[in-house]
Formats: structure tokens, C-alpha cells, sequence
């Protein structure tokens, strides 16, 4: 299986989409748009700024969990990972985004039931 950006609509109507790796992994979440139109310019942001290294934050948590924000070029935080439990897990999920984000597919599954 390939990579793919999954884009869903929330119990309140908003939009979300995430960027799932080859094996079905959730690697980058979005922030919520008000519109199906705000969340796919997320995904071409996230095309475009997902390959470059630059564009990564690498942060811990107040616990102490690697996670990672990817950040467009006017430094907003376009998407987020998950708590890793390692800095070299953080950094293979960076690597994976790295890797996927710009040829991953969309899969537009908004008009489906809302995600809980």
C-alpha cells in the first residue's frame, strides 16, 4: 500500500485529514479547517513543505516524549506527529514524511460518516 493523505469531516463539521505511511500509519495529523477547500491547501502545504528538513521542529513533550510539528514557510504549524518514545523514532517518522509527502494520494473520505 502506498501512502495517502485521508481527509475527514468531525462530528462538528469541521475537516482533518492525515498523512498514513505504506503500512496504514497515521505520521501527520492536521490542524481542523472550517472547509473542504482549507484542508486540501493543507495537503499541498504539506507537499511542499514535507520534503525539506528545515521545515521540522523536533520537540519533547512536558513528559519527556519526541514528537515533531512540520511548519510552512510563514512558520505555521501545518501538522503533528505523534508522542514517539524515542528522538530516533521521532526522527524516522520525520524521514517517512520526508519521504511520502509529496507523492501520496488524497483520499477524500468526507462525505463518509463523521470521525469521532
Amino acid at each position: 500500500m502506498a501512502a495517502k493523505y485521508v481527509i475527514s469531516k468531525t462530528t462538528n463539521g469541521k475537516f482533518h485529514f492525515v498523512l498514513k505511511a505504506g503500512n496504514g500509519e497515521v505520521i501527520l495529523s492536521s490542524q481542523t479547517y472550517a472547509d473542504l477547500t482549507g484542508a486540501t491547501r493543507g495537503i499541498a502545504s504539506v507537499k511542499e513543505n514535507g520534503p525539506q528538513d528545515e521545515r521540522f521542529q523536533r520537540l519533547s513533550s512536558a513528559r519527556g516524549e519526541p514528537y515533531f510539528n512540520l511548519l510552512a514557510a510563514n512558520g505555521q504549524v501545518i501538522g503533528k506527529s505523534e508522542m514517539y518514545s524515542s528522538e530516533r523514532a521521532r526522527d524516522n517518522g520525520i524521514e517517512s514524511v520526508r519521504r511520502n509527502a509529496a507523492g501520496a494520494a488524497v483520499d477524500d473520505r468526507s462525505q463518509d460518516a463523521p470521525a469521532r
